[in-house]
């Protein structure tokens, strides 16, 4: 199947009903393989009445969660275990999670910043017009899961953006309290639009994503919380309905309100972090040290918080340039 916007021919037949398995074959023209396509894997589930749903993995190749997570939801469910239609897709961005970069080594695309994309551009690009323009109104719910990747940490976190009405952030927060992670985020204002969560919202889909670890790596924490929350969330919106979720845990509402709640690097050299993950912090307060080993005898450039919060995120490679990210802060939802 092919969309006729599109040059994306698609292995699977989403009207069908039962379990397929396939490729999104995107036309690649190279040197070595002159009639070449490069292969998306897809999943789809169908039975019956019920929801769509689409969730992603690897739009980010570094961030292996929810590859892993996604992975075996391909392998472990059979079409008689939910209601509706889902589709899955734990390599949204092949190029880059087959490379297991942030980035796409065919064209330097991040996927999450070419949202609404070009039919006919780069590959990153098409990925994305072909999410956004075949996949997405097909959709009810879509889902992203996001981790740190190799450069940073997060705890299990789910994220969101307000609702444009009353009942639609009551929808998306009761979303978020379905996948019941120890953290919940809350982006404020309208947010980057080239992001995947803004394309579900223009074709009015319900959506969540997810920053769930990091540090170029997968733990067995991390992964029974992502597990379980995915289930969870399937559960929630009526597609798995012989699933029985146990009691909530509880979810910590936070949000981030300004650039202040960023901390950079103002110099090249090696990070020493002076706190680390879920601290708590006061403006002012020294986050770390960026030692010049090249010039041993240069004092340290020292980092400081600009804003009282918890470190909701930390750098991870010790080695630091201009403009990179140490850590990023939260704040408690006062509702």
């Amino acid at each position: 199947m092919s969309d006729a916007a599109s040059l994306i021919h698609s292995e699977i037949d989403f009207g069908g009903a039962g379990k397929q398995t396939g490729y999104l074959r995107l036309p690649h023209s190279v040197h070595r393989s002159a009639y070449g396509w490069l292969p998306f894997p897809i999943v789809m589930l169908s039975n019956g009445e019920g929801p769509t749903t689409l969730m992603i993995s690897g739009t980010h190749g570094d961030e292996y969660e929810g590859q892993v997570a996604l992975s075996k939801l391909c392998q472990t469910l059979e079409p008689e275990d939910i209601r509706g239609r889902l589709i899955l897709m734990p390599m949204a961005n092949y190029p880059a999670a087959h490379a297991g970069l942030r980035t796409s080594p065919i064209d330097e695309g991040n996927l999450n910043r070419v949202f609404p994309g070009n039919p006919l551009g780069t590959p990153t690009e098409m990925i994305a017009h072909y999410i956004e323009e075949v996949l997405l109104p097909m959709c009810d719910y879509f889902f992203d899961f996001h981790s740190g990747g190799s450069s940073l940490l997060y705890p299990a976190t789910a994220l969101r953006r307000c609702g444009e009405t009353k009942e639609i952030d009551a929808q998306l927060e009761a979303l978020q309290k379905a996948f019941d992670v120890p953290y919940g985020f809350i982006f404020a204002g309208s947010g980057e639009s080239r992001v995947s969560s803004k394309a579900a919202e223009r074709k009015g889909v319900l959506n969540m994503m997810s920053e769930l670890g990091g540090g170029g790596t997968v733990t067995p924490e991390i992964m029974a919380l992502t597990e379980r929350g995915i289930n969870r969330l399937l559960h929630h919106i009526g597609m798995l309905p012989g699933y029985e979720p146990d009691a909530p845990r509880g979810c910590r509402l936070m949000e981030m309100k300004s650039e202040a709640y960023f901390v950079y690097a103002y110099a090249d050299g090696l990070f020493e972090p002076y706190v680390d993950l879920l601290t708590e912090v006061k403006a002012g307060q020294e986050a770390g040290a960026i030692h010049h080993p090249e010039t041993p005898w240069v004092p340290p450039t020292i980092c400081h918080f600009r804003h009282d919060g918890m470190a909701i995120c930390k750098r991870i490679p010790g080695r630091v340039e201009r403009g990179d990210c140490l850590f990023h802060l939260a704040t408690d939802i006062d509702r």
